[in-house]
């Protein structure tokens, strides 16, 4: 997709965030006026929760989805790509790992959706990636820019909150202003969030990332309206009583690439993490019995997901 910068098609791809927001101020707008929104606490009911390598792609007459959304994005990025015409939109939340691949999927899943529709533009909005110590957010949004720029379509970035517009001090600190972002599938508005539930099957979603995975999972099926995970494996994981011996703060120093910013239940969610792996060394037997994905149907009485048993 050639990228459109505020209307203008582009022959060069921004390198930095910098050179966006220089050549192209209005986005510094467009991040204000997110600023601006209410943050919102998102229940399970009617959610799509996408997590860290993972992506999902719905329409607005999705029966079983109101909101998809992703949060806890420090360095990582929440790429929202959306059809104007339809309303189909795709989430995803990168960390610089498999973006290629995946963004070639989004477009593809949300070209199916919008397919019978009236024409419309692929919009693309960027959330998260503050201005760390490292660089390691500047490196996700190079990444993801490449990955859009050297496609044949025409897409129109739409919002860039990222870099120092989504950056503020505390102290002498910087700290994302923006961690998460819900969007609403019905109407296509977008708004600060938090998700207090992130599941379902939320330590076998993230035991796929600690263990090293380099892809990004694709976890909503469009055509049965369900939610599925996997199936997939990993090696067992040695020294995991060694790990969970270790203080929150060790936890954060060694595994986090943001340890000042993370939000408070980092560790606590690690170390859940790390329990579900040693309980499942191999999930290949213990979760995915016959390589067979774990399926979520929506429950019409709770709105929350509910695992299809065989």
């Amino acid at each position: 997709m050639v990228l459109v910068l505020n209307g203008v098609l582009q022959d060069d791809c921004p390198m930095d965030t910098n050179s966006l927001f220089l050549q192209h101020p209005v986005y510094r707008e467009y991040a204000q006026q997110l600023h601006s929104i209410q943050a919102k606490s998102v229940g399970p009911a009617g959610l799509l929760y996408v997590g860290q390598r993972e992506l999902a792609a719905a329409a607005p007459h999705d029966k079983n989805i109101n909101i998809i959304g992703a949060d806890d994005a420090t360095t990582c990025i929440i790429v929202v790509v959306r059809h104007s015409g339809s309303g189909a939109v795709a989430l995803a939340h990168f960390d610089g790992s498999g973006v290629d691949e995946a963004v070639c999927t989004m477009v593809s899943r949300v070209q199916e959706l919008a397919l019978g529709y009236p024409e419309g533009r692929i919009e693309l909005q960027l959330i998260g990636g503050y201005r760390d110590s490292q660089g390691y957010g500047e490196d996700v949004f190079y990444s993801i820019m490449q990955s859009f720029h050297k496609h044949h379509l025409e897409i129109d970035l739409t919002q860039a909150c990222v870099g120092e517009l989504n950056t503020m001090l505390r102290g002498e600190r910087n700290c994302p202003i923006i961690y998460g972002v819900g969007v609403n599938i019905k109407t296509g508005e977008i708004f600060p969030a938090t998700f207090p539930d992130r599941g379902p099957d939320r330590q076998l979603r993230d035991a796929r990332i600690f263990m090293g995975a380099q892809s990004v999972l694709d976890i909503y099926d469009s055509a049965l309206e369900m939610l599925r995970i996997g199936p997939f494996n990993y090696d067992p994981l040695r020294g995991a009583d060694l790990w969970l011996a270790q203080t929150d703060e060790f936890l954060l120093q060694h595994l986090s690439s943001s340890p000042d910013v993370e939000p408070p239940h980092f560790a606590h969610q690690t170390r859940a993490t790390i329990r579900f792996i040693q309980e499942n060394q191999f999930p290949a037997v213990t979760v995915f019995r016959d390589n067979r994905p774990r399926y979520y149907r929506r429950d019409d009485a709770t709105g929350c997901w509910v695992l299809v048993l065989d």
